[in-house]
């Protein structure tokens, strides 16, 4: 990767204030404005240079030049408590109160370009903010009154993609290929056992890999307004060194707690598929995308499983305006770990409820979307999209963990221990865009 290249990713990520959480575990709900607001559809949709992403073969669309951009404000409301360590020297006192993470706002842009080059060829740039996750206890009180049982943890994860996608048409058939930089950074802190301090650097690493699609208009066999999409992206192999690594060697290390992928955290591999009919001004679409995330190193060591997305979007457009509304449902991929009392060999998938709720808790669930663009002359379109999640709470037993920390301090754990990390998840993002054909 060029200097020029990695001076824009740098410059790009230092846009975002603070860390996010995304919405499809720590995936955005979709790339571009236009998508944002019809539930994050986009594999059989063409919404012009945004995409570059969501469907590569979808450029194709594209009359001659097209730029687009936009500012993504994301506002998740995270809350957590954990009575682990309240529970390990006070056995029977009562869960300490919910406190709301102080990551809760986020500056995320995006930028996409595409020009048509022939008849049949499209080609692309677009450098776009695509997942994030974290929290931050860090000025929680830790051990005193008003502690949340968070061990003041701090996350941060940021991912931006640039990407260089081509379309070629033959017919009613596209089909796109984008080859894939992908640059992230990740740091921790949180407090140990002790009281001490463990603080990672912000640790950066560099990916390359590719996205492919297809799109057939279906019109040729008589389907006029009907469209099909299939897409692929490859699987990111990303490493944050002395980040995830140091905080599992201060919780046993790898034999005790089954996390053996080290720094490592890769972005997983997708599919999916999609369909779009339109009449009219008006427009359907639904779209199916698998996340490989118990095939993604890291994520599948915390228990991560497979997420399946299902979004449906509608759109009504005149020549001077569109109006969208759209759903988007995933069940969290983030599934308990068996961390139950009296058998040490639980205390692995204790420490890992805790880590994954306190420090990655991507759990939400349902979002709602709506979404409009005003067209302020022949080439100029100003859009915008909000997106609402609403809340989910969720509980995972840490037992194990309470009584190894009891052990730990030259105790015996009575057997009648009972700990359990709890979070409060809801979001609301905000994008504000425009897009300029000529």
């Amino acid at each position: 990767m060029t200097k020029s290249i990695k001076l824009a990713l740098v410059a790009a990520m230092a846009m975002g204030a603070t860390s996010a959480f995304a919405t499809n575990g720590d995936n955005l709900l979709a790339t571009g404005t236009k998508a944002r607001g019809m539930g994050g559809v986009g594999i059989a949709t063409s919404f012009g240079a945004e995409s570059s992403l969501a469907n590569p073969a979808l450029l194709s669309a594209i009359k001659k030049s097209e730029i687009a951009g936009s500012v993504t404000f994301f506002m998740p409301d995270v809350s957590f408590r954990s009575n682990v360590a309240q529970e390990s020297q006070f056995p029977g006192s009562p869960s300490p109160d919910y406190v709301k993470s102080d990551a809760d706002f986020n500056v995320i842009p995006e930028i996409s370009f595409a020009q048509r080059i022939n008849d049949e060829l499209v080609y692309g740039v677009s450098l776009t903010g695509t997942a994030g996750m974290g929290v931050d206890y860090e000025d929680v009180p830790f051990g005193l009154p008003g502690d949340n049982g968070a061990f003041q943890m701090k996350t941060q994860l940021q991912l931006l993609k640039v990407a260089v996608p081509f379309s070629y048409q033959s017919g009613g058939l596209s089909v796109g290929v984008a080859p894939i930089i992908q640059h992230g950074t990740l740091k921790m802190s949180h407090r140990l056992g002790d009281g001490s301090l463990l603080k990672s650097k912000n640790s950066g690493d560099t990916s390359v890999g590719f996205e492919v699609g297809a799109a057939y208009d279906l019109k040729g066999l008589g389907a006029e307004g009907l469209t099909l999409g299939v897409v692929f992206k490859s699987r990111l192999s990303m490493e944050y060194t002395n980040t995830i690594k140091s905080s599992i060697n201060a919780f046993g290390g790898a034999a005790q707690t089954g996390v053996a992928s080290g720094d490592n955290l890769d972005q997983p591999a997708e599919t999916g598929i999609g369909l779009s009919y339109t009449t009219g001004g008006s427009t359907i679409a639904l779209d199916y995308r698998n996340v490989a995330w118990g095939d993604a190193e890291g994520y599948a060591d915390f228990g991560w499983e497979d997420q399946n997305i299902v979004s449906v979007g509608y759109e009504y457009a005149t020549a001077e305006w569109a109006v969208r509304l759209g759903y988007n449902y995933a069940k969290s991929a983030i599934e308990e770990q068996n961390g139950a009392a009296n058998n040490p060999a639980n205390y692995g998938g204790a420490v890992k409820n805790f880590f994954n709720l306190s420090g990655f808790p991507g759990i939400v669930e349902s979002h709602i979307t709506l979404g409009g663009s005003y067209a302020v002359n022949d080439g100029l379109t100003l859009d915008t999209a909000i997106v609402y999640s609403p809340e989910v709470t969720e509980s995972f037993n840490t037992s194990a963990m309470t009584q190894a920390f009891i052990a730990g301090a030259g105790g015996t754990p009575s057997g009648t221990e009972s700990s359990s990390a709890d979070v409060k998840h809801s979001q609301l993002g905000i994008t504000i865009g425009a897009s300029y054909k000529f």
